[in-house]
């Protein structure tokens, strides 16, 4: 079994954790309890990081909603339920929701839903369309704006 670390050098490795990729809270605790550090410990590591503003949790919400939406194509419904499962508070998530633009949405939905709709095998047809509107659901896009778009395609098919 591996040494228990001590405070500092327990710090020094959640700092390194938490400069080479955005963390949430919930992440770096979690780590701590990892690495065998006692609850008053935790505290004053995640007290350290927020000070020292290695832990932003705007910033993290920011960057996860950024990256989610034009690295994956997630709908704004995911990108908000899993900030939540993170433990993000409400306000933080709206303001994370504010860095992808409406035009940059509509844009991202228009593709991946014609990507899509052009790779179901099926012609057309209550099969073809249940397919499309459950993988763009999943995929965390408000339900409106996908039957929207299944109007659209129906139409031009």
């Amino acid at each position: 079994m591996a040494e228990k670390l001590t405070f500092n050098e327990a710090q020094l490795k959640l700092e390194y954790y938490c400069s080479y990729q955005e963390r949430c809270h919930q992440e770096v605790v979690q780590k701590c309890y990892d690495l065998g550090m006692k609850p008053n410990e935790v505290d004053n590591i995640v007290v350290h990081l927020l000070q020292n503003d290695f832990l932003n949790e705007e910033r993290f919400a920011r960057s996860f909603a950024r990256g989610k939406h034009r690295i994956k194509s997630w709908g704004k419904i995911k990108i908000v339920n899993e900030l939540r499962q993170r433990q993000v508070s409400a306000p933080i998530i709206k303001s994370a929701l504010t860095e992808i633009s409406e035009e940059e949405y509509e844009a991202t939905l228009d593709k991946l839903a014609e990507r899509h709709w052009n790779s179901l095998t099926e012609r057309k047809g209550q099969k073809k369309n249940k397919k499309f509107c459950d993988y763009l659901l999943r995929r965390g896009w408000e339900s409106n704006l996908v039957y929207q778009k299944l109007k659209e395609f129906e139409r031009l098919t």
